[in-house]
């Protein structure tokens, strides 16, 4: 009798467990991506559900990736950032740039790296100056900081794209792998898994999940708000420097009109993943899985002979019904 309720009370439990963790959008999002998968592993097993795809897939997603962790930090704050393409870009440029001034040796190969880095940095800065400081909107401010990063870029290049990349760069780095794993995949993975431990575990997660939800509790607590979001900035500018970088190792070129889009499906893919679009609410699993989700459509439907395009109709429709549930959410618990 004894042992009966004790499974009685295992089941229970178990049950309980599932109900609470189905009820979580990283949960709900996650079996999305997985239908995705098992739908197109069906659909195309001989193309889909290959080593070679799937390293492809990883390997596609690990720019947006990239961009998409420092959104994360961005969108929790409820603001948003539209010039990540653009400082992508830039960066790509002065990192490709400098490689090949000094050389495009080992040194230079690093020396282009930070190069990368700085430039996006201080685009970031500057968008968090302007946002925090000067109180421009977020959206103008990203808006504009996009076009000027762009056009100074194609300033820089004459509109050409530099070619003229390290051979060492795309073959050990943009072609290599450890392991099996592609080098970039490796990069992206480490990016969202440091991210997603800042956020969860820091005190700067913690201000900046407060910067959203109650930036005035943030404030009375002692916490320097437009110092706070001026970081944050300066975190989604500096990865959208490595996105630059890693995006020249892969592809071999500055690819200047090649991300016109990777504003909006960064966007998407964190709201997709469960993340706030009015701050406060949102985590690093869900952006990962958020990532996938746009990748695996592309994927699949090239494999399957469809037309790449309906992937931006599939995408933009997942991300209309993620921001509703959003919405019925936060109409729910304000009751």
């Amino acid at each position: 009798m004894n042992l009966l309720k004790e499974r009685t009370a295992i089941a229970d439990t178990q049950r309980s467990f599932l109900r609470s963790l189905l009820k979580r959008p990283e949960a709900r999002i996650f079996l999305v991506l997985v239908l995705l998968i098992a739908f197109f592993a069906v659909a195309a097993p001989a193309s889909f559900a290959t080593a070679p795809n799937i390293r492809n897939i990883a390997a596609d997603a690990s720019v947006l990736m990239i961009l998409a962790v420092g959104s994360t930090f961005i969108i929790l704050t409820s603001g948003i950032d539209l010039s990540i393409n653009g400082v992508l870009v830039f960066s790509g440029v002065i990192s490709a740039k400098t490689m090949t001034a000094l050389g495009g040796d080992t040194a230079a190969i690093l020396l282009g790296l930070l190069a990368g880095l700085v430039s996006g940095c201080l685009w970031g800065i500057l968008n968090g100056i302007l946002v925090a400081k000067a109180r421009i909107p977020a959206l103008i401010v990203t808006l504009g900081t996009l076009g000027m990063s762009l056009g100074a870029a194609l300033l820089i290049t004459g509109g050409v794209d530099e070619r003229e990349i390290p051979l060492d760069l795309t073959l050990n780095f943009g072609s290599g792998r450890i392991a099996g794993v592609p080098w970039l995949v490796v990069v992206a993975a480490l990016v969202a898994l440091i991210g997603g431990l800042v956020l969860a575990t820091t005190r700067f997660g913690r201000y900046t999940y407060a910067a959203g939800s109650n930036p005035e509790a943030l404030r009375r607590s002692g916490v320097s708000t437009s110092r706070h979001l001026i970081k944050v900035y300066a975190i989604a500018g500096t990865l959208s420097g490595l996105a630059g970088f890693v995006s020249l190792a892969r592809f071999a070129t500055t690819t200047l009109g090649g991300h016109s889009t990777d504003n909006l499906q960064t966007i998407a893919a964190v709201v997709i993943g469960g993340t706030s679009l009015f701050g406060g609410v949102g985590t690093m699993i869900g952006t990962v899985i958020g990532v996938f989700i746009p990748a695996v459509l592309q994927n699949g439907f090239v494999v399957l002979g469809l037309q790449p395009f309906w992937q931006q109709v599939a995408v933009g429709a997942v991300l209309i019904g993620a921001v509703y549930v959003d919405q019925l959410r936060r109409r729910n618990r304000d009751r």
